[in-house]
């Protein structure tokens, strides 16, 4: 049912962290992290592949960033990047710069981007924007009116309160100038006692903006989600979906009207320390559900994509595209049967998850 693919495995580097991007001409263009190792970033860059055979085989990496070499704390790292396909034919890839370790710190997290004019074979950039944070979602290019063109770029980010404590954010930024100027951060969630973060926004067909996000207390607790009227510059209507263990979830609106969900199951407790992640999920629900008052009132089928054998497994951060004929591609990393990480692709359908009459 499903089909899978080496998109790259370099077994003298770490590859994690993949999203994908489909242009008109149906290329696709991969874009991923290598790096030292999932908890070592001595070195990290951002690469990417591509493919003109919807996802059978790939080129090999063509550089996107500059490397950086990181010899301490003090110096910095490329982390996750996402791609989009814009509306103007140009790809913009998105990835954030982190100084430091620790996900609680007060230290750089900036975001920058990068251009394509030519399908992905060449890169301008980094440009700097304003957003603040980490594990960015994709640049989202609004398509309906009123908003039609607006911009959306988001990420999370621990921030120190006046009590000594952190409270996590979900927020974005937003330009209707093609990223010439921005303005934010809109908060989409900050909910003392949740750890909200790794934000997937998609816009229904009926103009609403959700947002859907891990919570990170390693409790395996349902997906968060938070709703925007106004093109993203107020949220409101935090509530879950019935997603449980959901980590960092990629949400699209497939050609049907259902809304396609990828991401990572982490069920929390003792699996947590040592044994890692070892599944990645698809699942399919509805804008009905999306916009549910309620957990109750949430319709979701749910399908497994892969599991990883390793010891050490490591697996999950995804991105997904899908085709005029309906066929949707997955890009996940993973460890499984390699000595590291490395992105293999998923081919199916929608009518591979039945859904009730």
């Amino acid at each position: 049912m499903v089909e899978k693919f080496i998109v790259s495995r370099d077994d003298s580097i770490y590859e994690a962290w993949p999203d994908v991007a489909l242009l008109p001409s149906g290329k696709m263009v991969c874009v991923f992290s290598e790096c030292t190792h999932h908890f070592n970033r001595a070195y990290t860059r951002i690469v990417c592949v591509a493919s003109e055979d919807r996802g059978r085989t790939w080129s090999a990496k063509m550089p996107i960033s500059e490397p950086l070499i990181k010899h301490d704390a003090s110096e910095p790292h490329w982390n996750c990047a996402r791609i989009t396909a814009l509306s103007d034919d140009r790809l913009v890839v998105v990835c954030d710069r982190i100084l430091g370790g620790a996900e609680g710190s007060d230290g750089e997290q900036s975001n920058w981007l990068w251009f394509s004019d030519d399908q992905g074979e060449t890169w301008e950039g980094p440009i700097a924007t304003p957003v603040e944070g980490i594990v960015p979602d994709q640049l989202v290019e609004l398509k309906l009116q009123p908003h039609a063109g607006r911009w959306m770029l988001s990420a999370h980010r621990a921030i120190l309160q006046e009590d000594g404590s952190r409270l996590w954010h979900q927020r974005a930024w937003t330009s209707d100038d093609k990223g010439q100027s921005w303005d934010g951060p809109f908060t989409i969630a900050a909910e003392p006692g949740l750890l909200l973060c790794e934000g997937s926004i998609v816009e229904m067909a009926t103009g609403e903006l959700v947002c859907l996000m891990r919570e990170n207390s390693g409790h395996g607790l349902d997906v968060h989600r938070s709703i925007s009227w106004d093109g993203g510059k107020s949220w409101r209507g935090l509530s879950t979906l019935p997603l449980s263990g959901c980590h960092r979830p990629v949400a699209s609106v497939l050609k049907s009207g259902h809304i396609l969900v990828t991401y990572r199951y982490l069920q929390g407790g003792a699996s947590m320390i040592g044994w890692g992640a070892q599944n990645v999920f698809a699942a399919i629900t509805d804008r009905g559900s999306c916009l549910a008052n309620d957990r109750q009132g949430v319709k979701v089928r749910i399908m497994p994509m892969d599991f990883d054998r390793s010891e050490h497994a490591d697996l999950g951060y995804t991105g997904h595209v899908q085709f005029p004929d309906g066929e949707i591609y997955v890009v996940n990393y993973i460890v499984d049967d390699a000595p590291n990480g490395h992105i293999r692709g998923y081919s199916f359908r929608e009518s591979d998850v039945i859904l009730p009459g």
